[in-house]
């Protein structure tokens, strides 16, 4: 099988934070990002936001540019997080913006549908709370259960994915780890929601991403996967593999000892990096892990760790990743 590459179409995108409000880079649209897309080569699928930013033209000319890079759409993300849901998607205190939020995601997935694509990724950072005593922590959490039961039950025809984060822009968020995640999945029990899982939200957020990944697998809840890397205090979206090297192995590690297929997506904020150069960079990297994985002897690596002998397991993993000496 070829391994296909996928980027957030956001990784080609202008950032500001709260120090450069003018911005790292002049602003770029929609249309635009596709292209600078298109000239990474490696990448096959990307993931739009929702409104689609710098962009309220007609669908067919997302389709045009995205045929022209020979792009697909693997999934939809819709805003939910903007200034009008500072309080909260699911979570808000105030009806009125639940239901903004809910036919936001509505209309996302009209578009999953039109694109073809395979889900609708629900990232819903404001949901959640900051400061003690803020929430009645029984209804927030059943308010971000019922809010994607909802979706699910009305759109049983399309995929949602949930990609947890610990923290940013609330400072606790509901969705935070992919335990009280796949808590939250057993509970709705509906078979099309499951979670997309970021490399960089796991190690930030003190878990083992390999780990994070069984866990999901185990559960038959694994829908995808964005990866990226970080310091591992705070989701900097660094480029995958200039930091964690091994921990990305072995998260992949896992994903082939367990058949799971699926696209390898970015997720970067190259804020003052060329977003072409910096795509090609992480998906070099990736082709070193599928020559790794296919060099790697997995029934040694089986014995290794099933006597948890640390350093058996640590020389063939580096060996395979880099080359013995």
């Amino acid at each position: 099988m070829t391994q296909l590459f996928g980027a957030g179409i956001w990784h080609f995108a202008s950032y500001v934070d709260r120090y450069a409000t003018d911005g790292y880079k002049e602003p770029i649209g929609m249309l635009d990002m596709i292209d600078r897309a298109g000239e990474v080569g490696d990448l096959s699928v990307v993931d739009l936001n929702y409104p689609f930013p710098g962009w309220d033209g007609p669908l067919d000319d997302v389709k045009a540019r995205l045929a022209k890079n020979n792009l697909s759409v693997i999934g939809i993300t819709p805003e939910m997080y903007t200034r009008q849901f500072s309080k909260g998607a699911f979570t808000n205190p105030d009806p009125g913006v639940r239901r903004a939020a809910h036919d936001l995601i509505t209309e996302a997935a009209g578009v999953v549908r039109e694109l073809g694509a395979s889900y609708v990724k629900l990232w819903p950072g404001q949901d959640g709370w900051d400061y003690p005593f803020q929430v009645d922590h029984r209804k927030l959490w059943q308010m971000s259960m019922d809010g994607v039961a909802a979706l699910a039950q009305e759109n049983p025809d399309l995929k949602f994915v949930i990609e947890y984060k610990p923290r940013e822009p609330r400072n606790h968020m509901s969705y935070d780890s992919v335990s009280r995640t796949l808590l939250g999945l057993e509970k709705i029990n509906l078979p099309n929601i499951g979670i997309l899982l970021d490399f960089g939200h796991a190690l930030y957020g003190g878990e083992s991403p390999a780990d994070s990944a069984q866990l999901a697998i185990d559960y038959g809840r694994l829908f995808g996967m964005d990866v990226n890397d970080n310091l591992r205090s705070w989701d900097d979206d660094m480029i995958a593999g200039t930091v964690h090297p091994m921990e990305l192995f072995e998260f992949f590690y896992v994903l082939r000892k367990n058949n799971w297929e699926g696209v390898w997506q970015l997720d970067q904020f190259p804020f003052r990096e060329d977003t072409v150069t910096a795509a090609k960079l992480a998906i070099r990297f990736l082709r070193r892990v599928e020559r790794g994985l296919e060099r790697l002897d997995f029934e040694a690596m089986q014995a290794a760790q099933d006597a948890q002998d640390a350093v058996a397991a640590s020389r063939l993993a580096s060996d395979a990743l880099f080359g013995d000496l």
